[in-house]
């Protein structure tokens, strides 16, 4: 018992920042480690940064599920739906994005957090147009001590703003002046759909830490294919001299499984992907090509050996978990794999899990259009969009003569993913290939908001009145944990709803800005909100930042809600001018 309250103190020592920030109790700490050491004798960070973005993690998941209307959006028209998910993830960023900036004063002086890659740029397949923008932490962010923070965002200013300006002489301008950057790739509330729909498994928090800057020049986000296998399956067909990655042909990787595991049988290849009908056009010939070898293409409801179903309408990180053999009650050799697409973030998060969990991950950059196979969409992204004949190239990809709006959309997709530093031309892409170093390092960050059926964790769960059990796992090379926290809310329930909302959703619901008592941290949390919240309406001028209302879509955030929103600027602008200096209204 001593011990356990030893540890129990610890924790909360190590975590206070953020336990603070979030009127948390915490009660206590569960650890299951796959290692005798803590993952935190293994990473690049303090164990204290380490254990704060575990209890990060946790507070995202918990004030998500209990603040973010979890379930709201069943059965609800598309325009309620879609705001329902907005809210939800509204939540989510501004919940993770406090707890880093709790987090990162306890960091050495000359060290800082950038978020290189973020999700929620854009709508997904199936989605229309509208359902992209959600609120999201993107490339850019800059966590970090007041001086070293103002000097980075200046460099990210000019990498955003100057074409002259690389990624390289950024990175260059940082190591001379002394300033170690780590990169973060974040998806606040991965399964975003599946959360608004009140489903009991996927919704998870994830926050991917590097111990370097990814090499991106501005915000990205799109799709890749990717394909990721046991890395046993990758050294058999290297000792066979196969070349096995995105672009290999499956039949090539199935006889790779089979050296591997010699006397496996087909039917226990089982091969996760997403389905549905709006992936037709992109992963139909992929599916068949499975079928045909006699794989199995794993369905909505199949079960993992945790004895949970899975599925297959979104979430292509977690499945990543799962990516092994295993040997069934029989004795049967089995073998998890994934193959298709994902969105950019959601890929590099799992390729770079490729040492953490002994697998071989490859991708490819693609497009946001759905209408080629996935095998063609990669050959087409590789073309020169400058070039004469590239509409040709293109009609040839396509069998046919493209229509002139489709050739602009391609040479943009194109255009954009140059601009931003992704690599092009290449055969396919590793996480390696996202690193300025050929050695680097991750530590993986996940907070269960729901049940996981990967990896059998669970989600946030009621244990009495205003307190709560809530899991989550630290992932590096070499070392992951899963840890369980109790906390206890210290506030009642509608007060902590309050401590976890952004002010914009609390002026939006109706609270008087004009009453409420004002503080001087209100400048930096309505700024950090509003990049959060309506990335796509600001305009940066040093440390300016510009809000132009006439940017944002009526269905992305109803007018009502934009309305509200730049009262609140205006009178605090009007009211408090050398807090809110920054600010301008355009």
């Amino acid at each position: 018992m001593t011990d356990k309250r030893n540890m129990v103190a610890q924790w909360a020592f190590d975590t206070r920042p953020v336990l603070l920030r979030f009127h948390l109790w915490l009660e206590d700490v569960e650890v299951e480690r796959s290692q005798p050491e803590p993952v935190s004798a293994f990473t690049f960070t303090p164990r204290g940064i380490a254990r704060c973005l575990a209890m990060t993690s946790a507070a995202t998941a918990l004030g998500t599920r209990l603040f973010g209307e979890f379930g709201a959006g069943a059965g609800k028209e598309k325009a309620a739906y879609n705001q329902v998910k907005k809210s939800a993830d509204a939540i989510s960023a501004y919940v993770m994005s406090e707890g880093l900036w709790h987090l990162t004063r306890t960091l050495p002086e000359n060290h800082a957090i950038m978020v290189s890659l973020g999700e929620g740029l854009m709508p997904k397949a199936g989605e229309t147009p509208e359902m992209g923008a959600n609120p999201l932490l993107g490339f850019g962010r800059v966590y970090a001590r007041p001086e070293v923070a103002r000097f980075v965002d200046g460099r990210v200013d000019r990498l955003l703003n100057d074409r002259e300006y690389s990624f390289e002489r950024f990175y260059g301008d940082l190591q001379d002046r002394g300033i170690t950057l780590w990169g973060a790739a974040v998806d606040t509330l991965e399964n975003t759909s599946r959360f608004a729909e009140g489903k009991a498994t996927g919704p998870m928090a994830v926050f991917h830490l590097f111990d370097s800057p990814l090499t991106m020049a501005r915000p990205y986000e799109s799709y890749m294919g990717c394909l990721t296998v046991p890395r046993r399956v990758a050294t058999a067909a290297e000792q066979a001299s196969v070349l096995l990655d995105y672009r290999t042909p499956r039949k090539d990787v199935v006889e790779s499984i089979e050296a591997a595991y010699p006397g496996i049988r087909r039917e226990h290849i089982h091969v996760w992907t997403l389905r549905g009908a709006s992936r037709t056009g992109r992963l139909g010939k992929l599916w068949a090509e499975w079928q045909a070898l006699g794989a199995h293409l794993v369905e909505d409801g199949w079960k993992t050996p945790s004895g949970m179903a899975i599925f297959t309408d979104s979430g292509t990180y977690a499945p990543t978990f799962l990516v092994r053999s295993w040997k069934d009650a029989e004795g049967a050799t089995h073998v998890f794999l994934c193959d298709g697409y994902a969105a950019s973030a959601e890929a590099v998060q799992a390729a770079s899990l490729s040492e953490v969990l002994d697998v071989d991950s490859s991708m490819e950059v693609f497009s946001s259009i759905f209408e080629l196979p996935c095998g063609t969409e990669g050959q087409l992204m590789r073309l020169d969009p400058g070039g004469p004949d590239f509409a040709k190239r293109v009609g040839q990809l396509f069998g046919r003569e493209v229509e002139a709006g489709k050739i602009r959309t391609y040479a943009a997709a194109i255009q954009d993913a140059e601009i931003s530093n992704i690599p092009l031309g290449r055969r396919v892409l590793r996480a390696d290939d996202f690193l300025p170093e050929k050695s680097w390092s991750v530590l993986a960050s996940i907070g269960y908001i729901c049940d996981d059926p990967y990896t059998g964790a669970e989600g946030v769960t009621r244990i009495s009145d205003g307190v709560f059990r809530v899991t989550t796992r630290l992932a590096t090379r070499k070392a992951s944990s899963r840890i369980s926290f109790t906390l206890r809310l210290m506030e009642p329930f509608d007060t902590a709803r309050q401590v976890f909302s952004p002010l914009l959703v609390r002026f939006m619901s109706g609270v008087d800005h004009k009453t409420r008592p004002v503080k001087i941290s209100d400048s930096g949390r309505l700024r950090n909100e509003l990049q959060t919240m309506l990335s796509q309406a600001l305009e940066h001028d040093g440390e300016s930042i510009r809000v132009h209302f006439d940017r944002v879509d009526d269905q992305v955030m109803p007018r009502e809600k934009q309305t509200a929103i730049r009262e609140v600027l205006l009178w605090y602008k009007k009211e408090h001018p050398v807090w809110f200096e920054w600010l301008d209204i355009a």
